[in-house]
């Protein structure tokens, strides 16, 4: 791998979900990359693709989703074409997972220091006393106070951010070089949230561990990483350094999605609502995706779906699917205009 390879990308993943009236198309042509110790924000609403694009990842799709095509590298390695059980292999020694809901995501009737110890136990081949010693290690990295005890506690027996850490060594218990998160923070409340992610950036300084962050929520990725792909619609529309693209969104639908979201920083006339719902993905979509939905769009975004591009000159890092790029710098003052008008 040279200095300037990604540890993981993805390009152009395609996966299918078959219906009894047809398939819908849950992920379109999806590319990305993590670096090695980066951090990387994957957002967007529900139903976007988000967690689905993960799954992908590590051959977890629930049935009957399948994979149509794509290409996943590895240290710039093609691993798409190694047969079953060494891609499983490669996949799971590079990436491990922490999932949305702790509470399902562990075994009720297990201890969870044994569920940490399961991996150094059975896959590193360690000796029992060793797992222990491993998974109790790993406890105390992820900020778990007295965990001698709690690792004979069972999940109930714990509060949700107290879960979410076990869920957090569990994955750490792989010694993974990527961590996939799926919405590790839902159902938690701001404070534990804080803590979990806390938790995630300081493995990150310490352990080096590359982090792939799914969310809806902007300001959860905002505290955690350096780099954001935006998702609607099984697609990525915009991508970049994350304060740039915070700072001056070139996609609408990032613009309406930080514009709907109040900000005691940035004074704004009114929140943005975004009308309507997402396409149905079981339907061709004819243009850009986020057309009907969307307040810049002219008559040539109805008919072509545009591709992401560098989103202007010099700026071949930032990335847009829009036809409309080139109006970003405008777009607020376009919405006040429209605002006043309606008055």
């Amino acid at each position: 791998m040279t200095p300037t390879e990604p540890l993981l990308e993805v390009r152009d993943l395609h996966v299918d979900i078959p219906l009894s009236h047809g398939r819908l198309h849950a992920v379109r042509g999806v590319s990305l990359s993590v670096g090695v110790a980066e951090s990387v924000g994957l957002v967007g609403e529900s139903g976007s693709g988000k967690s689905l694009t993960l799954r992908a990842l590590l051959g977890l799709l629930p049935r009957p989703a399948r994979i149509v095509s794509g290409t996943v590298l590895i240290d710039g390695e093609d691993v798409t074409g190694l047969p079953a059980k060494r891609l499983h292999r490669r996949l799971t020694d590079t990436m491990s997972m922490i999932f949305q809901d702790s509470l399902t995501a562990l075994n009720p009737v297990m201890r969870v220091g044994d569920q940490i110890a399961e991996t150094p136990l059975r896959k590193l081949g360690k000796s029992r006393g060793e797992a222990k010693a491993i998974a109790i290690d790993l406890m105390n990295k992820v900020g778990i106070a007295d965990p001698e005890r709690r690792y004979e506690l069972y999940p109930h027996q714990l509060s949700g951010g107290m879960r979410q850490r076990i869920c957090i060594a569990i994955a750490l218990s792989t010694k993974p070089r990527l961590i996939l998160a799926d919405e590790p923070t839902t159902a938690l409340d701001v404070t534990i949230q804080a803590q979990v992610l806390r938790v995630l950036r300081r493995l990150k300084q310490e352990e080096h561990v590359s982090l792939l962050l799914v969310s809806h929520d902007l300001a959860v990725v905002s505290q955690t990483c350096s780099r954001l792909y935006v998702m609607y619609a099984g697609k990525v529309v915009e991508s970049g350094a994350l304060p740039d693209l915070i700072a001056e969104p070139r996609h609408p639908y990032t613009f309406s999605l930080l514009r709907s979201v109040p900000d005691p920083d940035h004074r704004v006339t009114r929140l943005l609502t975004i009308p309507g719902q997402p396409p149905d993905l079981s339907e061709v979509i004819s243009g850009c995706s986020f057309a009907a939905r969307c307040p810049f769009a002219v008559d040539a975004c109805h008919h072509e779906e545009p591709e992401p591009a560098p989103a202007g000159p010099g700026l071949v890092e930032r990335r847009s699917a829009c036809l409309r790029v080139d109006t970003a710098e405008r777009w607020n003052e376009m919405v006040a205009e429209e605002a006043v008008s309606k008055q």
